[in-house]
């Protein structure tokens, strides 16, 4: 059945439309951490759709509120008053830390990065955005085109001039070797040289911990360093938080927080985990910013009562539950116990991240070369053993990404590093 599927899909969808697997996975339904497929396996998702179920699948809270909803109306549209959207907007401009706060909500994280870029070049006229090496923003032509990874931007051409910074890679590149101090200094004394080589950008973008990119991220503070050196030219930070924000992290519920001495970024991007698998995103900007269009505009699909509905019980179950502080414990001992594996695997060139967000980069042993093979390797392994894990990473993708839903339990968490570190050891 599975085969027969995959080969409808070979005919009808791109080529380019990745698929795990050498026997790609139908999924068919899940419950709590644990997903199922066609032949009826049971596997625990340490993937949550691409950090996209957030609390939990099948939470009854959220699928009660898309039952109900969707029993009076599921969509109007943004040209008439929705009272959904205007409640859940409520709660992010209250939770977003930025004064004077407006929402604007989209579909996904692809046009919720088009969207602040949009704002961002209206607001400061001019074209030219800074972005950071290893980034990844969305598959949008105007997202591609700041994108940062080469194996994601399938094109040079872009509507934006884009200037690429150092800093969002720790243990790579030409201040690897510094400590987290003359790191952060170095990349400062980097961005000003290019800002001195180039007329004023409209903002620079960069995702608090890269996702795509591997999980990788700079000594905190560095953003709010970057951001004294743009404050002075009145250059926009964009925070893209699509995949850190709701407090996946642990220790903060935004991102942006590790780097906020100097206040809340200009624009904040959000997507994924809000709607635990419902389709939303949002911009959130100052009302100055967010104002500056002179022209109309609405979401067709942005903002529909369902989502909203969606997002709504999703985002009050996290706080209630107080989500964000069971992924900084679980996720602590989740990489600890990621990291006492590793010592033991040649393999195994870093375990790194925060909360329930752990990448594990694999390495050839003895150098700092990728290696996509093994990470493929792993990846099959896990799956025979139980566990669905993702890939990514700047440097081939040999990085695993670990990020559960952040309901996740001690003992879930014992399961999954169990059968990872069986899987790692079968290199």
């Amino acid at each position: 059945m599975t085969r027969d599927l995959f080969a409808r899909h070979r005919a009808v969808l791109p080529d380019w439309l990745a698929l795990y697997y050498e026997d790609p996975l139908e999924i068919t339904h899940g419950e709590g951490r644990h997903v199922w497929d066609a032949a009826g396996n049971k596997y625990l998702d340490f993937f949550g759709g691409i950090l996209t179920t957030m609390t939990a699948h099948a939470l009854p809270e959220v699928t009660k509120a898309v039952a109900e909803q969707a029993g009076r109306i599921v969509h109007s549209s943004t040209l008439y008053l929705n009272r959904p959207m205007v409640e859940l907007a409520e709660r992010v401009a209250q939770l977003s830390g930025i004064p004077d706060a407006r929402v604007f909500f989209t579909t996904s994280g692809t046009e919720a990065n088009d969207t602040a870029l949009l704002l961002a070049t209206a607001y400061r006229r001019s074209n030219a955005i800074l972005a950071m090496r290893n980034s990844y923003h969305g598959r949008s032509f105007s997202a591609v085109g700041i994108t940062g990874n080469r194996g994601w931007s399938p094109t040079s051409l872009s509507p934006l001039q884009t200037l690429y910074v150092h800093g969002g890679v720790r243990t790579r590149g030409p201040y690897a070797h510094l400590d987290d101090r003359d790191f952060t200094d170095a990349c400062v004394a980097d961005l000003k040289d290019l800002l001195g080589h180039t007329r004023a950008p409209a903002a620079l973008i960069a995702e608090p911990v890269q996702g795509v990119g591997g999980f990788t991220s700079p000594p905190d503070g560095l953003y709010a360093a970057f951001r004294e050196v743009l404050h002075e030219r009145g250059i926009l930070w964009i925070s893209d938080e699509v995949q850190t924000g709701w407090g996946r992290t642990g220790d903060h519920f935004w991102g942006w927080q590790a780097h906020g001495r100097n206040g809340p970024p200009d624009i904040v991007t959000f997507a994924k985990g809000i709607g635990n698998g419902m389709s939303i995103g949002g911009v959130v900007a100052r009302a100055e910013i967010m104002n500056c269009l002179d022209a109309n505009s609405i979401s067709t699909f942005g903002g529909t009562q369902v989502t909203m509905a969606a997002g709504l019980a999703n985002l009050n179950h996290l706080l209630e539950h107080d989500l964000q502080g069971n992924a900084r414990r679980v996720g602590g001992l989740l990489i600890e116990r990621l990291r006492a594996v590793a010592a033991q695997v040649p393999h195994v060139r870093e375990v790194r991240g925060r909360g329930l967000m752990i990448g594990v980069e694999l390495a050839r042993p003895g150098t700092d070369e990728a290696d996509p093979e093994a990470a493929s390797t792993v990846l099959e392994e896990a799956r025979a053993g139980g566990l669905l894990v993702g890939k990514g990473g700047g440097h081939s993708t040999s990085v695993l990404r670990v990020a559960p839903p952040m309901s996740l339990t001690v003992a879930e968490a014992e399961e999954g590093a169990a059968i990872l570190e069986r899987a790692l050891r079968s290199i």
